[in-house]
């Protein structure tokens, strides 16, 4: 059983997929670590699968979405970053629909930003080179 659960939980990071969700596509060939991920659909906003607020309310917020950071202020807390990896801050990983208007976009990661998640990656699909644009 053992050997098993091993084999399972050895492959490679892959970022939690989501129906509600298109990715844009890249040609970046680095895979995300593990870490927090943030996921904007059409309707919502999810922390590790747990919705935190709805994308309407996000928009009408202002600067900073106020569920969303304490949210990540709390799981902040509960992740210590090691000593010398300050300047670095906390790593996140944000998965938007393609259609996400930039402006939700850009308060999310300001959101995340502000509650000491700043090493922000984005989610994309990898797009082999030489194909043609969509």
């Amino acid at each position: 059983i053992l050997v098993f659960f091993l084999m399972v939980n050895q492959s490679e990071v892959e970022v939690q997929s989501n129906d509600a969700i298109e990715l844009p596509v890249s040609l970046a060939e680095n895979k995300p670590s593990e870490n927090v991920t943030i996921m904007i659909s059409q309707d919502e906003i999810l922390v590790r699968g747990r919705s935190v607020v709805s994308t309407a309310d996000a928009s009408a917020e202002g600067e900073q979405i106020t569920e969303l950071s304490n949210e990540l202020e709390y799981l902040a807390g509960r992740m210590p970053l090691p000593p010398g990896a300050e300047d670095q801050g906390r790593p996140v990983t944000i998965m938007g629909d393609k259609s996400t208007p930039y402006t939700l976009l850009k308060k999310v990661m300001n959101t995340s930003a502000k509650a000491g998640f700043n090493n922000i990656s984005l989610a994309v699909n990898q797009k082999a080179p030489g194909q043609g644009g969509e």
